[in-house]
């Protein structure tokens, strides 16, 4: 029986063979956590960013989007508390020199209890857990980690260290000449960018609180843990909103964006089962209240967005660290405040991961005697990296032309391709396999009626259908309003 790290394995592999995701500088042995994305990767990935642009930004009348820059002043970082408080609790393993973070490890090891169905050990590890981080506890930390016998994931021993704090910023040099060059880091997160900006975005936007801030961008940690594949990078991509509101409403508002950020998961169609909040036991220095939506991931439930209610500190920091007022008035209650803020972060890598994991299906088609089988990417059609492929039946009569004809009436609108190689079944497979909803496949009758047959990935039936009906029919099954409304 195929088990669920066997499909987490499978969808690795999957991943770089049809051209998602590949091992950055794989032809020098690879760079630890770091990855490239492919040529279907990279549509995905541009799929899920335009999906949450258009759903945060142009669904919202009082949100706008800003991309700003990675280098920033090294004031920001101090003022945000990451120059002196941005560290994880590490842990090494003396017999692999591998270092972890050593609540991940416990969390693996709940994760693993829950598969066991030792619920009430996972429940009561969890509970400790969230004790020692609330205290800061780090020799609680390594004696959980030795009570519950926890071994390095690579040499299989329990030779720890002592678990200690680990700054996760990377520094470099900002300057031309080395002696003059002042240190700088690239940004650990892209929230900072919307903070420095909220004076700029509030002023030339006319803005009205309560009002939000949307911004893409790459991060950087320096994290030392290469596992679970893009779960965890040392670069990678956030989707952020900050949402400035009246002081004394930020509760209201934290509730809604809770609500409002778990309806845009379900919207893919995604089980409501494989989704769950966790609540922060520990809250960050800035916040005072924070959740967690969590995903069921073949390796166990783990953070894909956080919602967090960041109170003034932000704002409030920035304004004593810059001299400059970060505030706002506002006329209803004829009255200047530092807004407090909420915030939503997704981790756009993870939820490429999500997409893909929830996506990847091993299908057995056997029927009676004839035995058969795919491997299909389920995605929703909306994010689908190709969206139709069109099929000459065969290399000849006139086909191949008609079908370019039908391939350059399409591409404009939709990322379509072209295949004639291989016999068409095998042709479908390689579109199933790559998630494509649609296989329009041109034969003898198109030449005399201009039709075309359909196939639908996910049911594998076929119709006949129009060629003039085609962009209304793709649109109608792959276009944004079949998720937005």
């Amino acid at each position: 029986m195929i088990t669920k790290e066997d499909i987490f394995k499978n969808v690795v592999s999957h991943s770089k063979e049809y051209g998602f995701v590949f091992q950055s500088s794989e032809i020098y042995d690879g760079l630890s956590a770091v990855y490239d994305y492919g040529q279907l990767g990279a549509e995905l990935k541009n799929n899920i960013k335009t999906y949450w642009w258009k759903s945060m930004v142009q669904m919202h009348e009082n949100i706008v989007g800003i991309d700003s820059a990675i280098f920033m002043h090294p004031k920001i970082w101090k003022a945000s508390g990451h120059v002196d408080g941005f560290n994880d609790p590490m842990i090494d393993n003396k017999d692999s020199k591998k270092r972890y973070r050593a609540d991940n490890l416990i969390e693996d090891r709940i994760s693993k209890y829950e598969k066991e169905g030792k619920t009430q050990k996972a429940e009561a590890l969890q509970n400790s857990l969230d004790e020692a981080l609330k205290s800061d506890n780090l020799a609680d930390l390594k004696q959980l980690i030795i009570d519950h016998e926890i071994a390095c994931p690579v040499s299989g021993t329990r030779n720890w260290t002592d678990v200690r704090q680990f700054n996760l910023m990377f520094s470099t040099q900002f300057g031309s000449l080395a002696e003059d060059a002042d240190a700088v880091y690239l940004r650990p997160e892209t929230a900072q960018g919307i903070f420095v900006n909220f004076l700029n975005v509030q002023k030339s936007g006319r803005m009205k609180i309560p009002f939000g801030i949307a911004q893409i961008g790459k991060a950087f940690r320096n994290e030392v843990i290469a596992r679970q594949f893009i779960m965890r990078m040392r670069e990678f991509e956030q989707m952020e909103m900050q949402f400035f509101v009246r002081p004394g409403t930020e509760m209201e508002w934290y509730a809604y964006w809770k609500e409002a950020r778990l309806k845009w998961h379900l919207a893919l169609g995604t089980p409501a089962a494989s989704y769950r909040y966790h609540d922060h036991a520990k809250l960050a220095h800035y916040a005072n209240a924070a959740v967690d939506i969590e995903f069921d991931f073949p390796f166990g439930f783990k953070e894909v967005e956080g919602i967090h209610s960041r109170t003034d500190f932000d704002l409030k920091q920035h304004q004593e660290f810059s001299g400059k007022k970060l505030q706002f008035f506002d006329p209803e209650i004829n009255q200047n405040y530092i807004p407090y803020v909420i915030e939503t972060s997704i981790g756009l890598d993870r939820m490429f991961l999500l997409t893909m994991c929830n996506a990847y299906k091993e299908e057995d088609l056997s029927d009676g005697d004839k035995v058969d089988s795919r491997v299909v990417l389920k995605f929703h059609p909306a994010l689908a990296p190709v969206k139709a492929t069109v099929m000459p039946l065969t290399k000849k009569d006139g086909l191949p032309e008609k079908a370019r004809e039908v391939m350059n009436m399409l591409k404009l609108d939709f990322n379509v391709q072209y295949d004639e190689k291989d016999s068409i079944g095998k042709r479908y497979r390689r579109q199933d396999a790559i998630g494509t909803p649609f296989c329009i496949t041109v034969d003898y009758e198109s030449l005399e009626n201009n039709t075309v047959t359909i196939r639908h990935r996910d049911s594998m039936q076929q119709e006949r259908i129009a060629i003039d009906e085609l962009q209304k029919m793709i649109t109608d099954n792959v276009g944004w309003k079949t998720l937005l409304s």
